[in-house]
């Protein structure tokens, strides 16, 4: 039975037991030394009494058992999407106080929930509507920065301006576009379309994007992996999020340095790595890198804005993958993104 699982009680039912069995042993003893026939009648009289209270305890647990696996019931529906689950909670006594108090917290949840929704929404509008205001300025921007490039192809200090100018625009629009990208994942408007995807060809995609780069700057990016690992993601945020990755490995690498983009598949994970022997993280900053716009101060000389790493670990964490990092200061960096799937175990 059910009910016996709860060591109360069984517990409870073994002293009625024990109470009951030592009650008709006594009396038995006593009354039968006198009269042996009213021992029998009082033997079958405590037996129907030991029988009519084991029955109505019984009764009674098993009703509140029954009680409270519904409760449950509607405990789990509600863990499971649907706030308009409630128990019932229309009697007397302590234990349906206990559920009209859950009843409660769930209403409360709801509130907090619902608010939490519109404040994301909100924040989503707001910076939606602030990057695609900035969207035509910026382009307005680059279309006068290319002009007055062409007409200071003479004038050397007026061209390192524009120059410097036009780097300082690529930072803005990668902050908007950032931005905007962080604040879809957040509100939850940004659906992940899943499909099987080879993952060699999307980190060779990958290098491809950062060749030219690797080149100017005289740095080697390295492609280890077999051929046949095929992962279930969104193929475009899932580069965005190794591009991410990568460019922070370049970043933080001198000429002549390497970054390796490697994978693997185990027993039941795919494993994706960014690997560098560039300057390391600070032991001081390994556990504030993915926070937004965080800069360590080790890195103020290095472009960039502090929002690569933490849309990198939104998308990895938005295909129920994890994202860890390795790194020693002055002997380069391991950040490691692992992705689980079920096994038949």
């Amino acid at each position: 039975m059910n009910i016996f699982v709860d060591r109360e009680v069984r517990r409870l039912f073994a002293v009625i037991t024990v109470v009951m069995t030592a009650f008709f042993v006594l009396e038995e003893l006593v009354i039968g030394r006198h009269c042996a026939k009213a021992a029998i009648l009082l033997a079958i009289f405590s037996l129907l009494m030991f029988g009519g209270v084991i029955g109505i305890c019984f009764r009674y647990f098993c009703g509140q058992h029954r009680r409270l696996e519904e409760a449950a019931a509607v405990v789990a529906a509600y863990l499971d999407g649907d706030e308009q689950a409630r128990i019932a909670c229309d009697e007397e006594g302590e234990m349906y106080r206990l559920f009209h108090e859950v009843n409660t917290l769930a209403t409360v949840l709801d509130a907090h929930v619902k608010k939490e929704k519109r404040a994301r929404e909100f924040l989503k509008n707001i910076i939606s509507d602030i990057s695609h205001q900035l969207k035509t300025p910026l382009a307005a921007l680059n279309i006068y920065n290319g002009l007055l490039q062409d007409e200071a192809q003479e004038l050397p200090a007026v061209r390192e301006f524009v120059t410097l100018s036009e780097q300082e625009l690529d930072r803005v629009e990668t902050l908007v576009q950032n931005l905007l990208k962080i604040a879809k994942l957040d509100a939850g408007s940004m659906v992940m379309e899943k499909a099987p995807a080879n993952v060699e060809d999307m980190m060779r995609d990958v290098e491809l994007h950062f060749t030219y780069r690797a080149k100017q700057e005289q740095k080697e990016i390295i492609l280890i992996g077999n051929d046949n690992v095929t992962l279930l993601c969104d193929r475009d945020w899932l580069m965005e999020a190794v591009s991410n990755l990568v460019k922070n490995a370049l970043d933080h690498t001198a000429a002549g340095g390497h970054v390796w983009i490697s994978w693997r598949q185990a027993t039941n994970l795919i494993q994706i790595t960014v690997q560098d022997d560039g300057a390391g993280i600070p032991a001081e900053d390994i556990h504030h890198i993915f926070k937004r716009f965080y800069r360590s101060r080790y890195s103020q000389e290095v472009s960039g804005i502090g929002l690569g790493l933490p849309l990198a670990k939104a998308i990895v964490e938005a295909h129920d993958g994890n994202i860890t990092v390795d790194s020693v200061r002055g002997r380069g960096s391991t950040f490691i993104v692992d992705f689980l799937f079920p096994t038949n175990l």
